[in-house]
């Protein structure tokens, strides 16, 4: 039986060293990348998840160019402006978990409009990471965490992992099944550090610009064939 299936994570991988192998700017990596984001959305609908969570910007990634930054910011807003209608054709509610603050206004402005008008959605919850570092949301859930025992709302005693984890980004949703990266580097980058603990890890050489739906289809047929333990005794053969 196969397993199920109810959060993809995915760290998009690759769009400069398409664009680079092809000759172009990193540039157009970016923007021939968001045709594997919107085919990635629709494979995720179909499949039925509760949740796909996208690394769209790491914390990290505030050290590239201004040049680069600014075509990246521009291409988000380009891009919610765009695919609102079809998220909501598809009934598909948006979150975004990482520092908002840090990014410009219209950005965000966007972002944040873009979140109002889906969040009366009952279907998939696409989790857009931007700005996002996984170190980071560890220690704002320690924070928050302090706060509150310090204001007496919470228990020390009552800490254990499932309070600790309702304190991350992604409150109550459940971890990743699958993490699938692009691109062929074996790391998390800094992604999802508490959350991908049990996580099954694919995997490919393909750069996202090149990641298809039959490419995604072949991660979750990947993911079919794995027995998941938990740290359990495995099946006996």
């Amino acid at each position: 039986m196969a397993n199920e299936l109810k959060h993809v994570a995915i760290i998009m991988d690759g769009n400069g060293r398409w664009a680079r192998r092809r000759g172009f700017e990193r540039f157009l990596g970016h923007r021939k990348g968001t045709e594997s984001t919107i085919d990635a959305v629709e494979v995720g609908v179909n499949l039925k998840l509760e949740h796909m969570t996208l690394y769209v910007f790491s914390s990290e990634n505030w050290k590239r160019s201004e040049k680069e930054v600014g075509y990246l910011m521009n291409l988000l807003i380009e891009m919610v402006a765009k695919e609102i209608p079809d998220l909501m054709e598809k009934n598909v509610k948006l979150k975004v978990i990482g520092n908002m603050n840090r990014l410009p206004k219209e950005p965000r402005e966007k972002l944040q409009g873009a979140i109002d008008i889906t969040a009366n959605n009952t279907g998939m919850q696409l989790n857009l990471a931007i700005s996002y570092g996984g170190r980071q949301e560890i220690v704002d859930a320690c924070k928050d965490i302090a706060k509150r025992v310090a204001a007496g709302e919470l228990s020390i005693d009552a800490l254990d992992e499932s309070e600790f984890a309702k304190h991350l980004y992604l409150g109550a949703a459940p971890d990743p099944d699958l993490v699938i990266r692009t691109g062929g580097e074996f790391r998390l980058s800094n992604y999802l550090l508490w959350q991908a603990a049990y996580s099954e890890f694919y995997v490919t050489d393909t750069l996202w610009p090149d990641f298809s739906k039959e490419e995604f289809m072949k991660a979750v047929e990947f993911y079919n064939t794995r027995e998941r333990r938990f740290g359990k005794e495995g099946k006996v053969l």
